[in-house]
């Protein structure tokens, strides 16, 4: 066990794991976030997808060793304007079904819309590519990430 210190979602968290111990169970366990799901265990699914400086991660896999000192932003801290635009579009096209996976892949959304503000369909299915919905929703992923990208315009 060591002592690690997480800024996640703009707090620092103090929480003894061991240095192998995946992103994802400090984020939950240690830090009582639990927006941040569990799905494979071995990044393929992205229902642990977080941003660590922008870019999306999935912490299923990274152990808590590898991010101590960088910021780290779940589903709960999204705030950027591409967060919300993303959310107020999930929500309006209501994409959810089950809703397990939508963390994961609202993170991976607001990830592709801060590096590319008008996707294609291609951009958005290479981006989507490896956050899997049981439930099938990506025709409505895809509109509503199209949506986002709109009222972000002007």
């Amino acid at each position: 066990m060591a002592a690690f210190t997480l800024r996640i979602n703009g707090r620092s968290h103090s929480i003894d794991v061991d240095p192998d111990t995946p992103l994802l169970w400090a984020i939950r366990d240690g830090a009582g976030l639990t927006g941040t799901k569990y799905g494979c265990g071995v990044a393929q699914c992205g229902a642990c997808t977080v941003q660590i400086g922008g870019a999306t991660l999935r912490s299923c896999s990274l152990p808590v060793s590898a991010v101590e000192g960088r910021e780290i932003t779940t589903i709960e801290g999204l705030q950027s304007k591409e967060g919300r635009a993303v959310q107020q579009a999930w929500a309006a096209i209501d994409v959810p079904q089950c809703g397990y996976c939508q963390s994961g892949q609202v993170m991976s959304a607001t990830a592709l819309l801060q590096r590319n503000s008008k996707p294609t369909d291609r951009d958005i299915d290479l981006a989507m590519n490896g956050n899997i919905c049981r439930c099938a929703t990506y025709v409505r992923i895809r509109a509503a990430i199209h949506q986002a990208a709109k009222s972000l315009e002007g």
